[in-house]
């Protein structure tokens, strides 16, 4: 700082004593007019140096930075270091971007980036396939103009991303996309859409070998079942071996039966074309049902108690409610030990509406939880055959769920008992009615 100011007083300094040398000599007028026109010349030459400083900034991309003697040299020389230095950094940006950007264009998947209102920022070469989109003349606009599926429009409004979306017929017939929307830099969405045309044709072939083959074994089986309870209940049949065979036989026949109409379930509940029938369901009146079938289960070997903390309604389909709740309570039947207790509740957390079954049963390790609700998966085998189960049931309590835009939610320890929650939206929440809850 000091040197900068030594050398910009150098030559007013310097002007000043030769303009006293002058007073000296020939007279104040001279010194005056000496002094001022110094001045005057040194002022010009800075207003020069603006002049092609301004000049420059007009258009800094285009021209080269100025060059000028004495301070400006100096300026200019740093100002020319600070440009290249800028242009530098500029280049590896357009190159870190380019490569950024050549990096998505090879991903399998479609990439756009959207801003808290869903308008688009920028997308890649397979999102504009997929939506239908023009990287040119679609930026900034709202993603939901351009690509107007209703499930898309619900899944932003609703803004559960937890879950992918599965859309079919996005833009053009017979393509199935899956659609994840992940929020990030605080006020971002990161869209990526996948192409699972052929995993799905797969799936739909899987899906409809499945319940082609329940159907075909449905007669066989009701036929075999027939005859073995006919044999069974002959007067004549008195060898204790073939009543026990026969016996067997029923209930394996029985246990194929509980299975093939499970597997027709799953079928029925994987179908998209199979839209839910939605209806006002009377939760309490279906809990205090299914409560008393419970019991019969049970045949008072456990204690059943049903809590109803609300008597909200709920907009769903009552079949499949019936049997998403009663697979949960039939499963807390099966594997709480005798004298155990199960609670059944209806209940409310926050705005949303409950059900949840808790027992007091042999729990489950963490490890098993996140793959209870995959088909035939079971913590013990052995045990849960005995007990009769198909290993489907939480399979389709889930997609029950799913199809509810419910969660199910699993909490349990290992000798301590479990706890199975569905959690609904408060979308399908219906006004209180006028009767009181009942608690039983």
């Amino acid at each position: 700082m000091f040197d900068f100011w030594r050398r910009a007083l150098f030559f007013p300094f310097a002007v000043l004593l030769l303009s006293l040398l002058v007073w000296a000599t020939v007279g104040t007028l001279l010194a005056t007019l000496f002094f001022s026109v110094s001045l005057l010349i040194h002022l010009v030459l800075h207003l020069r140096q603006l002049e092609a400083l301004d000049y420059w900034l007009a258009d800094s991309n285009g021209r080269a930075v100025p060059d000028g003697p004495g301070l400006w040299e100096e300026v200019f020389a740093r100002l020319n270091r600070m440009v290249r230095q800028h242009r530098k950094e500029h280049e590896q940006r357009v190159a870190a971007l380019q490569h950024m950007e050549q990096a998505t264009s090879a991903l399998p998947e479609g990439v756009a980036i959207l801003d808290d209102s869903y308008h688009i920022q920028w997308c890649n070469p397979l999102a504009e396939q997929h939506f239908g989109l023009d990287s040119k003349r679609d930026i900034g606009q709202q993603i939901t103009y351009l690509a107007r599926q209703p499930e898309f429009v619900q899944y932003l409004a609703i803004h559960e991303f937890s879950e992918p979306l599965v859309l079919s017929g996005a833009r053009q017939d017979g393509l199935t996309l899956s659609i994840k929307l992940i929020p990030y830099g605080g006020n971002k969405l990161l869209l990526i859409s996948r192409d699972i045309t052929h995993l799905e044709r797969i799936e739909n072939m899987r899906r409809d070998f499945v319940a082609n083959v329940s159907h075909e074994l449905r007669t066989p089986l009701t036929v075999v079942n027939g005859f073995v309870e006919t044999l069974h209940d002959m007067p004549n049949l008195e060898n204790s071996m073939a009543r026990r065979a026969l016996q067997l036989m029923g209930e394996q026949t029985h246990r194929m039966e509980r299975l093939v109409d499970d597997l027709l379930t799953l079928s029925k509940l994987e179908d998209t074309l199979n839209v839910l029938q939605e209806e006002t369901v009377d939760i309490s009146g279906l809990l205090r049902s299914l409560h008393q079938e419970g019991q019969s289960l049970s045949a008072e070997k456990h204690g059943l108690r049903l809590e109803l903390a609300s008597n909200c309604a709920l907009l769903s389909n009552a079949d499949e409610l019936r049997s998403a709740f009663g697979n949960l309570i039939s499963n807390a039947i099966r594997y709480t030990p005798q004298g155990g207790e199960i609670l059944v509740s209806w209940h409310e957390q926050g705005d949303q509406p409950v059900f949840s079954v808790q027992d007091s049963g042999i729990g489950i390790s963490p490890q098993h939880i996140p793959r209870l609700t995959e088909r035939f998966y079971r913590v013990d085998s052995s045990r849960s055959r005995e007990t009769g189960g198909t290993g489907l049931g939480l399979a389709i309590v889930k997609h029950i769920a799913s199809r509810h835009q419910a969660r199910l939610e699993i909490a349990s320890e290992e000798g301590k008992g479990s706890t199975f929650s569905i959690v609904f939206p408060a979308s399908r929440r219906l006004p209180l009615r006028a009767d009181e809850a009942i608690a039983t």
